[in-house]
């Protein structure tokens, strides 16, 4: 038997090469769980494995992807039978075990969680890693006392895939959401989602002048990190928190301890890789029922394995809005 699936090979030092091509099921790496892909999806990693001297990567050939839907085909795992519909997200798959840009993949059962309920395979694409980000980030807010009551929660780039799930799923459970984005011609389709204002990136993400401003904002899931995320934590209310859950403005941030110390802050860090099995099915389920599907399913952008590196190219330059969800059998 054999499937099709993008192979990306090392080039010299500076360049790779990710072609569709037709492998022997014994190319599979080890695993207790077979499974039949029938949708994949881009996400930022994704986009690093794409690159030459990716640092997630350790071997080539290799197949990226650390997302993916389908159906069981064998399984030596007691949870999984043939049949049964699985999503995969984390685990280091697609980084240093082959991953979802292929027609097939072998997997441990313990990464697998079963579909939800209410949800199809290419409806959890379209959430992916970046859905259970945003909705690990909410659960997480909400633990700490956020509530719709208390004002308005910051979702920064809201455009992206985490932000444009946090935004709806915000929106739906009552919260008045401000959508910061560095694209104006992404506005109306931010509040197609259930944003009450976008703001503009330019008045947020500039250096803290000082460590506390006004308080403006009840709670906020934050995916851009450096500055930005700096300036939100002195504008905080009391008590507030920011679930951190990206780093596409990078990884440092210049912040003072002041906000902890004066309003009581929260700093929450949301991991999606080795984030523990029940945990993860309780946020697959918060996200079957509080995100709006027909939001969902108007965030999606339909591809194909052959068009993923260019993809790869345009979520590194922050030029994806909403959800990539590939077809890989397309």
């Amino acid at each position: 038997m054999t499937f099709k699936a993008l192979v990306v090979e090392q080039n010299g030092d500076a360049d790779v090469s990710a072609t569709i091509q037709e492998l022997s099921e014994d190319r599979l790496p080890a695993g207790d769980v077979t499974v039949a892909i029938q949708y994949t999806t881009v996400n930022y990693k994704d986009g690093l494995c794409m690159q030459p001297n990716s640092p997630l990567v350790r071997d080539y050939p290799h197949v990226a992807g650390i997302d993916f839907a389908g159906t069981v085909e064998t399984s030596n795992d007691p949870r999984y039978f043939a049949g049964d519909k699985v999503v995969l997200t984390g685990w280091h798959v697609g980084e240093t075990h082959w991953g979802g840009y292929s027609q097939k993949a072998r997997v441990n059962g313990d990464w697998l969680v079963p579909l939800p309920d209410g949800l199809t395979t290419k409806q959890a694409m379209a959430v992916g890693t970046a859905g259970l980000a945003a909705g690990l980030a909410v659960i997480a807010l909400e633990d700490h006392g956020l509530n719709p009551n208390q004002g308005e929660v910051l979702v920064t780039g809201a455009a992206g895939g985490v932000g444009s799930i946090a935004t709806a799923m915000l929106s739906k459970l009552g919260y008045e959401v401000a959508a910061v984005t560095g694209r104006p011609e992404t506005e109306e389709y931010l509040k197609s989602l259930g944003a009450t204002r976008v703001v503009a990136r330019n008045e947020i993400d500039t250096a803290i002048k000082k460590p506390l401003e006004r308080p403006v904002w009840a709670g906020c899931v934050d995916a851009v990190g450096g500055e930005m995320l700096a300036r939100v934590l002195g504008q905080l209310k009391y008590g507030g928190s920011v679930a951190a859950v990206g780093l596409a403005g990078g990884a440092a941030f210049p912040a003072s301890v002041i906000p902890f110390l004066l309003r009581g802050v929260n700093l929450l860090g949301i991991d999606t890789v080795l984030h523990p099995f029940e945990k993860r099915i309780k946020a697959w389920q918060r996200i079957a029922t509080d995100l709006p599907l027909e939001k969902l399913d108007a965030m999606i952008r339909p591809a194909t394995l052959a068009e993923v590196p260019t993809l790869a190219s345009e979520i590194l330059a922050g030029q994806i809005k909403g959800r990539i969800v590939v077809d890989v059998n397309a």
